[in-house]
């Protein structure tokens, strides 16, 4: 009994209920309507699964999965919409609010809806993110040391001050090699939105080509990682049932024809093994100036100017792109926020000691093993003074990555 599935059926579909009832492998509970079943959650209860159909009395189906979704104990809670009928706007809808799976009643075979609860619920076990972490939660906000940020305006101004004749040379160096402004300025996330501040080293109009260079040569990306949606390959459920019947509602999209559980099987497949972060390797839109400044990081001297501001720390996590920092914050990945963004900090010491080669996964645990020093109050001023040192041997590389 331990191992049964635990379902949650939320709706008055009895017929379909007792269907699944007749399954081995479940157990099935029932509520009528979405207070019925935000009560029942309430008080502790943790399905693996939801089904729940579209139209409740006392509120409907996409609201009763965002108030699951809101609460990070039912994380890993696979969640499925139900309908009496077939509405592609409400498909589009469903999969816009990042509904699990949708089907139209009556449902498919007892086993093929277990089975597919059963992917569904594996999925969210090994892909969502085990441990939460509330960014809005005061208690475990980060707040800025007064030594952390007293240290941060002493190193900044200084710095400033020895650097500013190379800095001078540089600018006119860049400015002498190709046209447009000498500086770069993007928006970037760290414990907040700010304007970020580097030495150009690209050529003008780079940005439009990113696009393009992310899906050929992102480091972060393997060959699988560039799967599309594949059309013509056959559902594998449709090809098991009789009479050219299909599992789920087929959809149309443009000249093609899927259903939608197969659709929607290759579309989590694609999300699933999309790299968060984009980092090209050998990147050619680096001008001769700007490999130069990237080797000895001298591109980045202008995010002293972010520090004295207090948009950053001199240690700290990487301030991400918009596009990576969207990526990022649901569950333990949003961790990372929780520091302040720096210039220097563990993934970028261990990344250039490296020699610019380090996984998705290994960068995601280092910055949140350097939030970790923030939660609970347990930064160390003497951490930081160990990556700062750790920083010197590693500011000149041999690569642009």
């Amino acid at each position: 009994m331990e191992n049964l599935l635990k379902i949650l059926y939320i709706g008055r579909s009895t017929e379909d209920i007792d269907e699944l009832r007749t399954h081995s492998d479940v157990s099935v509970i029932h509520t009528s309507n979405a207070l019925e079943a935000v009560n029942y959650l309430k008080m502790g209860n943790k399905p693996d699964a939801v089904i729940s159909e579209m139209y409740l009395s006392g509120g409907d189906g996409l609201k009763m999965h965002q108030w699951i979704r809101e609460r990070p104990d039912f994380d890993r809670v696979a969640f499925i919409l139900i309908s009496y009928e077939f509405k592609e706007e409400l498909i589009k809808s469903a999969f816009a609010h990042r509904i699990d799976d949708f089907f139209v009643l009556p449902l498919p075979s007892v086993e093929n809806i277990v089975g597919r609860i059963k992917f569904l619920v594996e999925f969210r076990n090994k892909y969502s993110l085990v441990t939460y972490v509330n960014i809005n939660n005061q208690d475990i906000k980060y707040k800025m040391p007064l030594s952390k940020r007293l240290f941060d305006l002493l190193v900044a101004i200084s710095a400033l001050i020895v650097l500013s004749p190379i800095l001078l040379l540089v600018v006119i160096a860049i400015r002498l090699e190709s046209k447009g402004k000498v500086y770069y300025i993007s928006k970037r996330v760290g414990c907040k939105p700010f304007d970020f501040y580097k030495l150009r080293s690209m050529r003008v109009g780079a940005d439009s080509e990113l696009k393009k260079l992310a899906k050929d040569k992102n480091q972060y990306a393997t060959a699988s990682q560039q799967s599309e949606i594949d059309f013509s390959k056959p559902c594998p459920v449709c090809a098991k049932l009789a009479d050219a019947k299909n599992c789920s509602p087929i959809l149309h999209i443009g000249p093609h024809h899927i259903c939608d559980y197969w659709y929607n099987t290759q579309k989590r497949e694609v999300a699933k093994t999309k790299s968060a972060f984009i980092k090209i390797a050998d990147d050619p839109r680096i001008t001769k100036v700007g490999k130069f400044i990237r080797n000895t990081s001298i591109d980045e001297l202008p995010q002293l100017i972010n520090v004295i501001k207090g948009d950053m720390s001199i240690v700290g996590n990487r301030p991400l792109p918009v596009y990576e920092a969207e990526l990022l914050t649901r569950g333990l990945l949003s961790k990372r926020f929780l520091a302040p963004a720096g210039i220097t900090g563990l993934w970028q010491v261990e990344l250039r000691g490296k020699g610019g080669v380090m996984s998705e996964d290994e960068r995601m645990r280092l910055d949140n093993e350097y939030a970790d020093h923030f939660i609970g109050n347990s930064y160390s001023f003497w951490y930081d003074l160990k990556l700062i040192l750790r920083t010197v041997p590693a500011l000149f590389q041999s690569n642009t990555v």
